[in-house]
């Protein structure tokens, strides 16, 4: 079995990587530079440098259909978002030489703009936090377009999140806490996010969790599996540097009705945040792609790339919905070590900073079997210093 795995820089691109390779299957990596992270690996058997996904669209689909129509792999892993939305584009064309399990473009772009996930959630019995779409007071910058279908900002309560309609991890939301700064900042971030939401803040101490799933093509749910988050970095909200596999049938019950009612196919993972003022899990977000904490899941015995990858051979299997819980999984370099340097309590972390060899624990990048992982995620690290493109994905993350 040979798989085609692109954006080589990422974590969870390690995760499929050594998940199938250690399954003896022959996995190329994709990414456009060699300084990244999976390259590094044992489990890379062929590494190939493609344009890049973001300023050379069209020659980097040139590429990939040379390279699937030459080599014919049996399966295509698209792990980041903006080669996920260029595949989309070209799935017809894609899917004559290799299998692509992904949803079709109109329904990835959907999702992606949570002002229409939001509001379909929500008519579907998902609940949201309060909504307020486009506030008709504010006065725009030059170019911007009407108001309308909003509220004044002073009818608003704080706190609330500003948020891009689209966008990835945390990069360009504001956190509001006092009325009088609530105009001034929807102004900033309207001005790169037009006409972003603003959701009430649900307040920390019911936890934040992520519901992940695999379905096939006749939208069968085929796996899943929910994480809560047990650190983050950025702090206040972002994506998991420590996480924990969980039992919370309510959370797994919410997230496979809202992608199901989506008609979904492929990967997603469903993050919801549980309000400590009712107990009941609001939606957050609806990733359309492999998650940062993919591991985790693989290590607690869902092992979605391999599950995958008997979909691609025809194999039939019953729906993987129970799994071992209790593990933890930790992204140490360099997400885990930001945290502890920007948390004002650092010393006083449950679980602490330190343990670094707790057992049921897995690292993201580190492991012992296949050391040099650390070497790549090292260098793509300086690469932030200097890069533009991989400053933009620091900034996302």
């Amino acid at each position: 079995m040979r798989v085609l795995v692109t954006d080589g820089h990422f974590r969870k691109t390690l995760a499929v990587v050594r998940s199938l390779g250690r399954r003896g299957v022959k996995v190329t990596v994709g990414e456009r530079t060699f300084l990244n992270t999976s390259f590094f690996s044992k489990y890379c058997k062929r590494r190939i440098l493609y344009p890049s996904p973001r300023r050379h669209p069209d020659q980097f689909i040139d590429f990939l259909l040379r390279e699937v129509k030459k080599n014919r792999y049996d399966c295509l892993f698209p792990m980041e978002e903006e080669t996920l939305l260029l595949i989309a584009k070209y799935q017809s064309d894609i899917s004559k030489y290799t299998y692509l399990l992904i949803p079709d473009l109109p329904k990835i772009e959907f999702v992606r703009d949570k002002g229409n996930l939001i509001r379909f959630a929500e008519s579907h019995g998902i609940p949201v936090p309060k909504t307020y779409y486009r506030p008709p007071t504010l006065t725009l910058p030059p170019g911007g377009g009407g108001g309308g279908g909003g509220v004044n900002f002073s009818d608003i309560p704080v706190p609330v999140v500003i948020k891009p309609r689209i966008s990835s991890g945390s990069f360009g939301i504001a956190y509001v806490r006092k009325k009088e700064t609530l105009a001034s900042s929807y102004q900033r971030v309207h001005e790169q996010y037009p006409f972003p939401l603003i959701q009430e803040y649900i307040p920390d101490g019911g936890g934040t969790f992520g519901l992940s799933a695999l379905f096939d093509e006749s939208t069968n749910v085929k796996a899943a599996f929910v994480h809560k988050k047990l650190r983050m970095f950025p702090v206040q909200g972002g994506p998991s540097t420590l996480r924990e596999g969980v039992e919370h049938p309510r959370v797994m019950e919410l997230g496979l009705s809202l992608l199901k009612a989506l008609n979904w196919v492929g990967i997603a993972m469903v993050e919801f945040k549980v309000d400590p003022r009712d107990g009941v899990p609001k939606l957050m977000e609806v990733n359309p792609r492999f998650w940062g904490s993919l591991q985790l899941a693989i290590f607690s015995g869902v092992d979605f790339p391999y599950l995958i990858l008997k979909m691609a051979k025809g194999e039939n299997f019953k729906p993987l919905l129970h799994y071992e819980t209790g593990k933890r999984c930790r992204w140490l370099f360099f997400g885990d070590i930001l945290h502890f340097v920007n948390h004002p309590e650092r010393f006083h972390l449950q679980p602490p900073f330190f343990r670094f060899f707790e057992p049921n624990t897995c690292d993201d990048i580190l492991s012992g079997d296949d050391p040099l992982p650390l070497l790549g995620a090292t260098a793509t690290f300086f690469t932030f210093l200097y890069d533009p493109e991989m400053k933009r994905f620091l900034e996302r993350r």
